[in-house]
């Protein structure tokens, strides 16, 4: 089988291999093709007459698919799968298999890690002894920012999946309550120190708002103006599930008037960071560059996971198909 992945780099810039692919059948990589769904000519030349065809952000819309007919398998190296036209897909015949399960646990880490960096800013103060400001100090001690100390607070976590149970584990271990809001409650796993409410009730109580949900047409730009008005004054926001669920110059009104105290966010509303994006140089507000599913072992079972969707194509009983 002639296998093509077209946007490879990101997945494995170099510290995993692409063996378990090569067992697998005639393997080119290519680290990048395009973002841009308007470059099919380039997209289709890559594909050229292979079979099986990953991708991670590079589109594969029904006009590239109605131009490359020897395709009998699309694996999508991620969890969402809006780049691939899935519609198109199945009338041609094709399934789409994504990875749905790899980051749970690292997802979760980078939106506690986001909080804590919030909380204690230790980028910043070991920037400042760094360049020798405790050397100057005349006391024992010193802070830059004020800290802040999580037991006893509440977060608000909407969307209690996989990723948002994990965070509520750690938050609980933070000595933290928990609320949670969700389209389908599980009262399985309320406890204590976890409940379920309503999403207003989260904004007017919790301390901390952290965004675990899939982005939906009803669910973009949920954080705007009129839902940070119903939070507490000096809430903290964390956002490393999809950046469109923000209105950005709304939170960055909220965050230089002092409503929102600080936000901490792995993903924001174009991607890779445009010039002028309205958030750089807010300094209550940190960014890192959608790095949250990233850590080593969380590739390496993205990798393994895409290996085996294509090995169950080829043995007739395809698993993770998005578009049955």
């Amino acid at each position: 089988m002639k296998i093509v992945v077209l946007d490879g780099y990101t997945l494995n810039p170099g510290d995993l291999n692409w063996d378990g692919l090569k067992a697998l059948g005639d393997v080119a990589v290519y680290d990048r093709t395009t973002s841009d769904p308007a470059k099919a000519d380039l997209i289709l030349e890559r594909i050229g007459d292979a079979e099986a065809v990953y991708t991670n952000k590079t589109p594969l819309t029904k006009e590239i698919l109605s131009k490359a007919p020897n395709i009998k398998f699309i694996g999508v190296m991620a969890t969402g799968f809006n780049v691939v036209d899935t519609e198109a897909a199945k009338e041609l015949g094709i399934p789409v298999c994504n990875v749905p399960i790899y980051g749970t646990a690292a997802v979760a880490q980078t939106a506690i890690a986001l909080l804590l960096e919030l909380c204690h800013h230790v980028g910043e103060h070991n920037r400042a002894v760094q360049q020798g400001d405790w050397i100057k100090c005349e006391d024992y001690c010193f802070w830059n920012y004020p800290l802040i100390e999580l037991d006893g607070m509440t977060m608000g976590i909407i969307g209690l999946g996989r990723i948002g149970r994990a965070t509520a584990r750690l938050a609980q271990a933070l000595g933290m309550n928990v609320l949670a809001y969700d389209e389908c409650e599980d009262p399985s796993v309320e406890t204590e120190t976890l409940r379920y409410t309503t999403l207003d009730s989260l904004l007017e109580k919790s301390d901390v708002v952290v965004l675990h949900c899939p982005q939906t047409p009803t669910n973009t730009g949920m954080i705007n103006r009129e839902s940070i008005a119903k939070m507490k004054d000096g809430v903290m926001i964390i956002n490393n599930s999809r950046g469109p669920l923000i209105v950005e110059k709304d939170l960055v009104e909220a965050l230089k008037s002092g409503k929102v105290a600080g936000a901490g966010l792995d993903v924001i509303m174009a991607e890779p960071m445009p010039a002028d994006c309205p958030l750089v140089g807010i300094d209550n507000c940190i960014i890192t560059p959608h790095l949250s599913w990233a850590p080593l072992a969380s590739r390496a079972r993205l990798m393994n996971t895409a290996v085996q969707n294509l090995k169950a194509f080829m043995d007739g009983q395809p698993v993770n198909v998005v578009n049955p």
